[in-house]
């Protein structure tokens, strides 16, 4: 028994005079800004300059764009090439055909050219990217639902959707019977484009949580997202009834997903390091104003000191998140030898939790032979005949106790 029929829309295109309005369009444009959004608060909590985001999105949407479609045309070349194809059809983006894995590849690579550009390393932009770009994806999907695409087989389940026959002379328009009425197709169909959408939004939220629990870095929150998105394609991509190239008579994505998401987890094991945040390389260091305040309204930026402050950096540099809250709290760079902090693997994450709540703060361990040392200290120093060369040594010689703190429309 159906309990939820979804409808889909019998139009994707709106008329603004002679300037058509494709909703497919407008989805993939919010779905960008969507996650410009996400990433500029995520960058800007890490030290990013204001507004960089912009800047990358100049190159990383293009990019982007270009690599959706080669992606497609580069699966699909019997729609260009093969009997009965235009190979200048390539070029007509506007009649669909766009390849989300494309669409990250050309991404990544304008956000690169990009960040070279602003001296922000590519690795700190990706983590920050990595639950905007799902929720993106998800705005995408309804563009597909406005096209009546990327739909399922006929199911009996309690909800389906409602397909149209789109009209192949006129793209972006339902069929009409002889009464002006669009004509559907028989039977309800699996949702997959809205089983993807939902999925992609339940990524985002992993990436969020598993970010904020073990303050992932160098890249592994992206690498997450790729795990996540990955597994949702596989078996999305299986129930999926649109034509497509296969292999063996497996879908093409179905393989790329498995690769992606091997080559994704590969890299998250790998990899070690803290969560990256940033500081200018040559930002001016800022002179407390009378009685030597620390907090950075109160300090001195008057004159050239004030321009130099202004002035666009040169380029950034990656600290733990403790330096950078130093930074900002005191204003002084941290120096370039400072110790950079933990690994940031999840497993050393788990480990000193446990410690931690042995010990209720910190851990800190001593050498069971520092007792036998303090007794010595204090004998030396109760002893008035005591040499400053003698065996206990000069006062205050005598080392403490060690102590160690364990801190599209896919085709």
């Amino acid at each position: 028994m159906t309990i939820a029929a979804i409808p889909s829309p019998s139009s994707a295109v709106w008329e603004l005079g002679p300037i058509p309005i494709r909703a497919y369009a407008l989805c993939i444009v919010l779905g960008i800004a969507v996650a410009c959004a996400v990433t500029e608060f995520r960058l800007r909590r890490r030290g990013g300059p204001p507004w960089a985001v912009l800047d990358i999105a100049v190159w990383a949407v293009p990019f982007g764009i270009v690599g959706a479609r080669l992606y497609h045309v580069i699966t699909s070349p019997q729609d260009y090439f093969g009997e009965g194809g235009s190979p200048a059809d390539a070029f007509k983006i506007w009649e669909g055909g766009l390849g989300v894995w494309g669409a990250v590849a050309g991404g990544v690579l304008g956000g690169w050219i990009a960040c070279r550009q602003l001296g922000i390393p590519l690795t700190v932009v990706a983590d920050a990217v990595a639950p905007g770009l799902p929720l993106a994806q998800a705005v995408g999907r309804v563009g597909n639902w406005f096209n009546n695409e990327l739909y399922g087989g006929v199911t009996t389940l309690p909800w389906g959707l409602k397909i149209h026959q789109m009209d192949p002379e006129n793209p972006g328009h339902a069929l009409k019977d002889q009464n002006g009425d669009p004509i559907l197709e028989p039977d309800l169909y699996h949702p997959t484009f809205l089983y993807e959408a939902l999925w992609n939004i339940g990524v985002a939220v992993l990436v969020l949580l598993v970010d904020r629990r073990f303050k992932l870095g160098k890249g592994r929150a992206f690498a997450l997202y790729v795990m996540g998105y990955t597994v949702g394609r596989f078996w999305i991509e299986l129930m999926r009834t649109d034509e497509a190239n296969d292999i063996a008579g497996v879908r093409v994505n179905v393989y790329v997903s498995v690769l992606l998401f091997l080559g994704a987890l590969l890299y998250f094991v790998r990899t070690r390091g803290f969560q990256e945040f940033l500081v200018p390389r040559d930002a001016p260091a800022l002179a407390p104003v009378g009685g030597g305040s620390t907090d950075v309204s109160q300090r001195d930026v008057s004159g050239g000191a004030a321009e130099r402050a202004a002035a666009k950096p040169s380029g950034y540099r990656v600290v733990t998140e403790e330096q950078y809250l130093r930074y900002k709290e005191t204003g002084d760079l941290p120096p370039d030898d400072e110790p950079a902090g933990d690994s940031g693997d999840l497993l050393d994450d788990f480990a000193d939790d446990e410690t931690i709540e042995r010990t209720g703060d910190v851990a800190i361990t001593e050498d069971p032979g520092d007792d036998d040392d303090d007794a010595e200290k204090a004998d030396g120093a109760s002893d008035p005949g005591a040499s400053a060369d003698g065996d206990n040594g000069p006062a205050g010689d005598a080392d403490p106790p060690d102590r160690a703190v364990t801190s599209k429309d896919d085709r």
